[in-house]
């Protein structure tokens, strides 16, 4: 049992390694508001571990720090937006823990990806506030607690939100893909201003991860597969009604954050290689088609609840096919 819990205190400690230049990457792109969501995801994410724990009489000490509830809240920290106000981190991270791990049990009993059903919980319940993603303006500290927690501190601050590039493909009627990378703020030099940078920063960190064997190439290459291979096949070309190339998918929203460190997660996931492999590609080709034809930009999260739902399914059919 100390060596179960040893090795998951390490793994745990090499996925919060492996997260730090996306994480690093947020800090510089969007300041303060990151380093917020972090302590207030991080802060509900322990206290209601903590407090759950009690409620059954179970040690708090041992599963506080086998650093589960640490990495859901970091996972979750750089998935919401960053000037979100203060309330929902915590509601997210609160039913991460809550209705996604104790209610099943505690660690290594989740049906579905902690981190992803707080999010999903709380994209459906404040849709409002969950597409208010920071534009190019960095806020101050200051501006900053105003947006977070409401505080007098001065003049409002005006225009710091944008849409992102997904929002901006979703509602384009008229602009070809050229024009949108022209004049559409949100629009970098392949996928999303900012969120390039951000793709290529967890997609370091998911290299390290796979070189020190923490996951496999399964579930990671089969949701880039099929993502890049869905946006191929229904690219039309830079015209208005363009669902966008291979590489603005790969690199806007939360593809790689997705493919190396949500579906990943071992609990909710096939144990078989090829499960893993089928799992991912199933992935991809739900967040290409949440991106281009459902009622969210970027549907990850869901995405990854729906496969959680077929995991079964998948380890039958591996079984049947030995």
């Amino acid at each position: 049992m100390a060596d179960n819990s040893e090795r998951l205190r390490s793994t745990m400690g090499l996925v919060l390694l492996a997260c730090a230049p996306g994480l690093l990457t947020l800090l510089w792109l969007h300041g303060w508001g990151l380093l917020l969501n972090l302590l207030l995801c991080a802060s509900a994410a322990l206290a209601s571990e903590a407090v759950l724990l009690k409620l059954q009489q179970r040690p708090c000490l041992p599963a506080l720090n086998d650093g589960s509830a640490l990495v859901t809240a970091v996972l979750l920290s750089a998935a919401l937006p960053t000037y979100a106000p203060w309330w929902l981190p915590m509601i997210a991270a609160s039913a991460a823990i809550t209705l996604g791990k104790q209610l099943y049990g505690g660690v290594g009993k989740n049906l579905f990806n902690p981190a992803m059903l707080g999010y999903a919980l709380v994209l459906v319940s404040f849709p409002q506030h969950m597409t208010l993603w920071p534009g190019t303006q960095l806020l101050g500290l200051s501006d900053t607690l105003q947006q977070v927690f409401g505080l007098p501190m001065g003049e409002q601050v005006d225009a710091w939100a944008q849409a992102t590039v997904l929002d901006g493909l979703r509602n384009n009627r008229s602009l070809t893909m050229d024009e949108l990378f022209v004049s559409h703020p949100g629009f970098g030099h392949v996928g999303g201003r900012g969120s390039e940078v951000v793709n290529l920063a967890f997609l370091l960190g998911g290299l390290l991860l796979l070189q020190r064997k923490v996951i496999s190439w399964h579930a990671p290459v089969g949701l880039l597969t099929s993502l890049f291979v869905a946006s191929l096949l229904c690219w039309n070309g830079s015209g208005s009604d363009s669902n966008g190339s291979p590489l603005l998918h790969l690199f806007s929203g939360s593809t790689m954050l997705a493919a190396f460190f949500i579906i990943t997660e071992p609990v909710s996931g096939p144990r078989s290689p090829r499960a893993k492999l089928l799992f991912g590609a199933g992935a991809g080709l739900l967040i290409y088609l949440i991106r281009t034809w459902g009622s969210y930009p970027d549907g990850a999260a869901f995405a990854v609840l729906l496969m959680n739902l077929c995991v079964p399914m998948l380890e039958r059919w591996q079984g049947e096919a030995k």
